[in-house]
């Protein structure tokens, strides 16, 4: 029988949590932070929160993937804790929307710029966006060491925008005026309100870091280079973010920052000219572009761990015999991703499951309560061991930490009550496609070999 093979080491996996965070909501996001807080303190500590709130998510993943270090990452917890049908509707989720929905959506983005940038006919933005599909899911087709050396040059590339930004922010001091603080109309209730809704975008910004741990299975020693990645990652990750909000500040000022739809070229313009929004627009193209190879690195890895159960074809159970990869996974999912691309509906259905991925983050953080918890008792029946990483401050961080996705869902069903409706209409169309492969499980387990 094939078996993943594992191959990648302790910069690998940091390069996939930190190129699983950043893409391109650093670029953008700031200025919906900067609209709903307004002063630059409270910008600068909300992100602090967001920061926070982020290296808890990697206190739980670092155990978890500690205890269980298989392909699937969130899928598996899920299953083990809950049972199978909250783990089937989170993979039914990702293959139909999340997933290939962003890879859709990011491959566009990055064709729009790339379009922009190396001016190019318009019309070649489609058949660009195709191209970096097909291209990225033929190098993952080929091994999981290709991906991974795609994704460490890539994330590399794309930090260094962000660090000659960050660089122009901390020397151009005086470049913009200082904001002065504005207290928010309505007190101190307002102003949690105005926290609240800030730490959406930028809780958003900082989700993917839990994407590493859909390919524990292909990490060497993953019970201890996992949870040592995802803190390193994260970390790093909160640190860019600070100091990016930082230059921001210093570039354009909180009212600047709050009023340009572009804050990255904008500061970038401001300091260093034409050729400044050139190295961003730049920027963005590398980070979208390694964005999208990381979500078609390790997303197949959770429909392979959902068929090897039984609950979907089995070919995409099936391992490559010379690439020890997930091959028939990689093909299904480029071949929707590039469906929904063509359609040009993707938009409008990762609109709609927005809030499905912090519903699973708390599900899957949750899900350490129940491993505690059996711990206690002694159970090992699941064949989950303790593992020597325990996430800091349990069961009241890892609380915290269900509390903020609770909040974030929250937030956006009701910011979006339509859209959440709809998306909850998607993910329960999983429902009746679980009953229907435990059925067809069922009946060849009958049947016998």
């Amino acid at each position: 029988m094939t078996t993943y093979a594992r191959r990648l080491g302790l910069f690998s996996g940091t390069m996939v949590v930190i190129g699983g965070i950043i893409g391109a909501g650093i670029f953008r996001n700031p200025t919906e932070v900067a609209k709903r807080v307004g002063s630059p303190e409270l910008i600068m500590g909300v992100w602090i929160l967001g920061g926070a709130i982020a290296l808890l998510g990697a206190f739980c993943w670092g155990e978890l993937g500690a205890r269980k270090p298989e392909a699937g990452g969130s899928y598996v917890y899920l299953r083990d804790a809950f049972g199978e049908v909250p783990a089937f509707l989170y993979a039914w989720s990702l293959l139909l929307v999340m997933a290939t929905g962003a890879i859709a959506g990011v491959a566009v983005t990055f064709a729009n710029y790339a379009v922009a940038l190396f001016g190019l006919a318009e019309r070649a933005t489609l058949p660009l966006a195709i191209g970096a599909i097909a291209l990225l899911s033929g190098v993952n087709y080929v091994g999981v060491r290709p991906g991974a050396i795609t994704q460490n040059v890539f994330t590399v590339l794309k930090l260094v925008p962000l660090a000659i930004l960050i660089a122009v922010g901390v020397a151009a001091s005086g470049v913009a005026p200082t904001s002065a603080t504005t207290p928010l109309a309505g007190g101190q209730g307002a102003l949690v309100i105005a926290v609240g809704w800030a730490l959406v975008p930028i809780l958003f910004s900082y989700g993917g870091w839990q994407q590493a741990n859909f390919i524990a299975e292909e990490m060497i020693d993953a019970r201890r280079n996992l949870p040592r990645a995802l803190l390193i990652g994260v970390a790093a990750v909160v640190a860019v973010y600070l100091l990016a909000n930082f230059a921001y500040l210093r570039l354009l000022s909180a009212e600047g920052l709050a009023a340009t739809p572009s804050p990255a070229a904008d500061a970038m313009r401001s300091a260093l000219g034409p050729a400044g929004g050139t190295l961003i627009a730049a920027g963005i193209v590398v980070s979208t572009f390694g964005f999208l190879n990381l979500v078609i690195l390790v997303s197949p890895r959770v429909y392979q761990a959902m068929a090897r159960d039984g609950l979907f074809f089995a070919g995409i159970a099936r391992l490559h015999p010379r690439f020890r990869t997930p091959t028939t996974a990689i093909l299904v999912q480029a071949g929707w991703a590039t469906a929904l691309a063509l359609s040009g509906t993707y938009g409008d259905l990762v609109d709609w499951v927005v809030f499905g991925d912090w519903t699973f983050f708390g599900l899957t953080a949750a899900t350490l309560f129940v491993y505690r918890a059996r711990d206690r008792a002694g159970d090992s029946t699941d064949g989950t061991g303790r593992g020597d990483f325990r996430a800091w401050g349990h069961p009241v961080t890892t609380g915290l930490f269900v509390a903020a996705a609770v909040f974030v869902v929250g937030s956006s069903v009701l910011a979006h009550p339509a859209n959440a409706a709809r998306g909850t209409a998607v993910i329960g169309l999983g429902l009746p496609v679980y009953w229907l492969w435990r059925r067809r499980r069922t009946r060849s387990v009958g049947a016998g070999p």
